[in-house]
């Protein structure tokens, strides 16, 4: 558009020019060699005009002339490389969708139209080509060769790294994922295959710092970042434990301060605290977890933050907690359990039945049971509750790919991914909701059932009815005994091969069995505590 414009101007200007001569008529003398030529000024002007026109054209032509050899070969060069980048789309394309063949011809024409350290996506297509033969020997060749190209090198080492998983070799794969981490610490595969490897060694100061590279390079979020951090810190607070204590309490404090909801982090950090003596900071940590999410690990470190304590100041400390959360079942079963040591009945069969009330699970009827045994001593409730305790949901506990720990850990044992582990109920067995009325009645006897007096069906078919009514009668059974009438195999056969089958009826469930309590196990175990898992 601004060339346009530009002509437009450079016109009107010689326009405006020679109509300012044609107005200033005069005449133009040139005397050279003997003679004097005489012309108008406007002649004058128009053959100034085409000669300078006339020597731009012969510069032209004979400029056209000069490079017209390399114009000819840069024409054939660009033909032969546009020829050259449409094999390469056309096997990048074939690639991606599967087709080796056609990838590996497109291949073999690109390079030999472009030559491949001037275009690096050919090597990349060999290698696709590679893996789509099912040549993986050769792929990790091409992949090996693009390392030493500087552009090509993050290429390769995910080729090598994806090989490496799909043969399984772990320790090849977090070498390659390493050495892709420290040179581009952004690319999330490299990072997080790296950060299994730190971790996985027990390395908390390299995964600190790379899940720093992480934050800075805005990889992952900022909550995320800190729930991280949190995590690494609270294992390295719990290796750190005897060797450096001071250390140890310094990555808790750190983790807790990132995460105050996150209940390892508080039971690390007051537990390095009350080894210190320092037990007014160790309780507040506890009692802000506590708020947040009630956790039976808090539960037990507060009420046991002096060792010296009678069961009385344990269980206030007990209700120092309930009032802090109150209406939650684990403030209650807290409570119920510091009653149980301390003999005070009442309170604990209270609280236990009201933690029944807001959350049915196999601890709150083990507790009661617990109370049962030490206050009355009465089999018969106390298999009643175990019994219940069998059919209720499990309780929560540590769990991580299918993996259910005592303890909190900061890797899954199985995926060895960071932050595994969830405080959730398992779901290896599935409990049944137990109805409100079992809590306030005893359990029914089962009558016998009476007597059906509707005769047992039997298939309408006239095929079947003709071979039975055939068959030989054998003497009917006394009244009262049960009858069934066998199917003879000639009733069978003749079934005709269209007859719709007929769908057998559902098995009544059964009710559990109660097993009883096993005299190997009653004596191993402690006598006022129960536990089914």
């Amino acid at each position: 558009m601004i060339r346009i414009l530009i002509f437009l101007a450079a016109v009107f200007a010689l326009g405006l020019g020679f109509a300012w001569l044609a107005d200033r008529p005069g005449e133009m003398v040139v005397t050279f060699n003997g003679y004097q030529y005489q012309v108008s000024l406007m002649v004058a002007a128009v053959a100034i005009v085409a000669v300078v026109a006339a020597v731009m054209i012969v510069w032209w032509l004979i400029k056209s002339l000069w490079n017209s050899p390399y114009t000819i070969s840069r024409y054939f060069r660009v033909r032969r490389r546009d020829r050259g980048y449409q094999a390469l789309s056309t096997g990048m394309i074939a690639a991606g969708a599967g087709d080796g063949a056609l990838a590996r011809k497109k291949s073999k024409e690109a390079a030999k139209l472009i030559r491949s350290d001037q275009e690096p996506l050919i090597q990349l297509l060999e290698a696709q080509a590679s893996l789509l033969e099912g040549d993986h020997e050769g792929a990790r060749e091409k992949f090996e060769a693009m390392l030493d190209d500087p552009e090509m090198r993050l290429l390769g080492l995910r080729g090598l790294y994806l090989e490496a998983e799909r043969l399984g070799d772990r320790n090849a794969a977090r070498h390659y994922a390493g050495r892709a981490a420290s040179v581009a610490p952004q690319l999330a595969w490299a990072a997080e295959s790296t950060l299994e490897d730190l971790t996985g060694r027990g390395d908390w100061d390299g995964a600190l710092k790379l899940v720093e590279a992480q934050k800075s390079t805005r990889q992952i979020e900022r909550d995320a970042a800190n729930r991280r951090r949190a995590v690494l810190l609270t294992a390295k607070a719990q290796a750190l434990t005897d060797s450096d204590p001071n250390a140890a309490k310094a990555a808790a404090l750190e983790a807790n301060k990132l995460a105050p909801d996150f209940a390892p982090a508080a039971v690390a950090a007051a537990n390095l605290l009350f080894k210190q003596n320092d037990v007014r900071k160790g309780s507040k940590i506890l009692e802000a977890a506590w708020k947040a999410e009630p956790h039976p690990e808090i539960a037990e470190l507060y009420t046991h933050a002096r060792p010296g304590d009678a069961v009385v100041d344990r269980l206030n400390r007990a209700k120092k907690l309930q009032e802090l959360k109150r209406n939650n079942a684990e403030s209650s079963m807290t409570v119920a359990r510091a009653a149980l040591d301390a003999q005070d009945f009442s309170t604990a069969r209270r609280e236990a039945e009201a933690a029944i009330r807001m959350d049915r699970r196999e601890g709150a009827y083990l507790l009661l049971a617990d109370i049962e045994e030490a206050e009355t001593g009465d089999q018969g409730k106390i298999r009643q509750l175990l019994s219940k305790a069998v059919r209720a949901p499990r309780d929560p506990a540590w769990v991580a790919d299918a993996v259910v720990s005592e303890r909190w850990a900061p890797v899954s044992p199985v995926s060895g991914k960071l932050d595994a582990f969830a405080w959730r109920a398992p779901m290896e067995r599935l409990g049944q909701l137990i109805d409100s009325h079992e809590d306030e009645a005893d359990v029914p006897v089962l009558a016998a059932p009476a007597k059906p007096t509707k005769e047992a069906e039997v298939i309408d078919h006239p095929a079947v009815a003709k071979t039975i009514s055939e068959a030989p009668t054998e003497p009917k059974p006394a009244v009262g005994d049960d009858q069934v009438t066998p199917v003879t195999a000639a009733a069978f056969a003749a079934i005709p091969n269209d007859a719709e089958p007929v769908e057998p009826a559902e098995e009544l469930a059964r009710l559990p069995d109660d097993p009883g309590v096993d005299p190997d196990d009653e004596a191993e175990k402690s006598p006022r505590r129960f536990r089914l898992f």
